[in-house]
């Protein structure tokens, strides 16, 4: 059913469907927009259809349209499939926000989406409108792998087969690169301002990196036009946070009962959010502080406690997890075990790599986190959050331990991390079961582990000359090669609960 990597099925005929005409029927506790829509004007463009930024920017955005300030609406665009684009049109891109706690559910009918474009079928249309000077920002959620970046470096990968393809033919991009660039380009050449990219994807300064990527892009294909977006487009960082599990059927289901009609793709999210953003917006912002959000001049602190903190404790639980046969983070969080694992990543590898951040108790922070773990009600499948290792292992978990062994520290538990994911590699469980990998390297990947699946120092061995995950100044450390090696044997022969006991036997 709804699920970020399968097509939706359509919402069944026989059923009312969730819509402008049919809002005012739904019951009083449900919420819903609080202002005209139809008084509502396009601000802002956002690149990437998925859960989180229907659970996340699009209620920031709702609550500011309900302030009064009205131009700030949002016309989504999927860059991978019209799948979301075909469930939200026919609802007028309305759509459900489940918010699941322990013993409560909270129903929320967000209305800042105004239509929605897939670069699919529709391209032309999506550059047209990315042109129009009302709209002032385009903001993206696509993942760490949508930008074309090398793993290992951050930038371009100018051997993508996208970007190859996108410099072939640069008005016709399907790279999302190669689509801001060409958007800018238009506006550039209409003499309309550019607007401002706001990245609210889990990357190290997210806005830098884009940056770099986005003006490489075009300095190969349009040396003026990378001078241009070097010199006059603003990208600043942000930091996001708020947990948002794949949607499963009976989270439709219940949608469907308390509203009394369908909604083709809800989403689920904990109660919990926030957004810290970098205040650089020349032609104008929402006013997103009303809404709850954060404003800074430096989003930097905020964005690694959250990136290593958070992404780091789920990347480590969830690869240890899916091993186990383990199906959420919240089953994790029962465990007898993996609690007290993803403690001690916190106190010994993560918080002495991370700088003060203002306002806030680190320590509380992890504590908030696990509590938020807990949560019962969020059914955050650990083989999703499994995906694109590859890609998320670097920024959360690989750089605090070059940071460490920098300030002459050994770490503690990030090895058995790192070992926790080769031992993912081979796609079956302990019981048996298989999974599938999903990851922009997962062909190669999986290769390696088939080809070592009996001998634990030749599979790291083969995995750690990647250099575009392995930096070659990390593999150089004897310990952490070995801590590493040490980890994945025991858990490729003795397993997760009998690993784990040994591990938090030492001190």
């Amino acid at each position: 059913m709804p699920d970020a990597n399968t097509a939706l099925l359509a919402a069944r005929p026989s059923r009312t469907r969730l819509s402008t005409a049919t809002i005012d029927r739904l019951p009083l506790t449900v919420q819903r927009p609080a202002y005209d829509r139809a008084a509502v004007t396009p601000g802002i463009v956002h690149i990437g259809l998925g859960a989180f930024c229907r659970a996340h920017l699009a209620t920031y955005t709702d609550d500011v349209l309900a302030t009064g300030d009205r131009s700030w609406g949002i016309v989504g665009v999927d860059p991978l499939s019209p799948a979301i684009r075909d469930a939200l049109k026919p609802q007028d891109c309305l759509y459900t926000l489940l918010v699941r706690e322990e013993n409560r559910d909270r129903l929320r009918v967000v209305g800042s989406f105004l239509d929605a474009l897939a670069t699919a079928d529709q391209l032309d249309e999506v550059l047209t409108l990315m042109a129009k000077p009302e709209i002032r920002i385009v903001t993206l959620t696509v993942t760490e792998k949508g930008y074309c970046q090398d793993a290992a470096t951050g930038s371009l990968d100018e051997a993508h087969p996208l970007i190859r393809a996108d410099l072939a033919d640069p008005t016709n991009p399907r790279s999302v690169p190669g689509l801001l660039a060409e958007a800018i380009r238009r506006r550039r050449a209409a003499g309309v301002p550019p607007f401002t990219v706001l990245v609210c994807d889990n990357l190290a300064q997210n806005g830098v990196k884009v940056r770099g990527i986005v003006v490489r892009y075009a300095e190969l294909c349009d040396p003026e036009l990378a001078a241009y977006i070097a010199g006059q487009v603003c990208f600043p960082c942000t930091m996001v946070d708020r947990i948002t599990p794949a949607t499963q059927d009976a989270d439709c289901a219940t949608v469907e009962m308390t509203l009394g009609c369908t909604d083709a793709w809800p989403v689920v999210s904990e109660p919990f959010k926030q957004w810290v953003i970098e205040d650089r917006f020349p032609l104008g912002r929402p006013a997103w502080e009303k809404a709850g959000a954060i404003l800074v001049d430096d989003v930097h602190p905020f964005e690694l406690m959250k990136l290593r903190c958070l992404n780091g404790a789920h990347s480590l639980l969830a690869y240890l997890s899916v091993i186990a046969g383990i199906e959420t983070i919240a089953d994790a969080m029962a465990d007898p075990q993996l609690p007290a694992v993803m403690r001690r990543l916190w106190t010994s590898d993560l918080i002495p790599t991370l700088p003060p951040v203002p306002g806030t108790d680190i320590p509380a922070y992890t504590a908030a986190l696990e509590a938020r773990f807990r949560n019962p009600g969020i059914r955050h499948r650990t083989i999703q959050i499994s995906s694109d290792g590859s890609q998320k292992l670097p920024p959360r978990l690989l750089e605090p331990v070059r940071e460490l062994f920098a300030a002459g520290k050994a770490p503690a538990v990030i090895p058995l991390a790192v070992a926790a994911w080769m031992r993912f590699l081979l796609v079956k469980d302990e019981a048996g079961n298989g999974y599938t990998v999903a990851d922009p390297m997962a062909a190669a990947l999986t290769r390696i582990a088939r080809v070592h699946s009996g001998d634990a120092g030749a599979l790291a061995a083969a995995l750690f000359a990647i250099e575009d995950i392995f930096a070659p100044e990390l593999v150089a450390e004897d310990a952490f090669r070995r801590q590493v090696v040490h980890h994945l044997d025991s858990l490729m022969n003795a397993g997760v609960q009998r690993t784990l006991t040994a591990f938090l036997a030492t001190p």
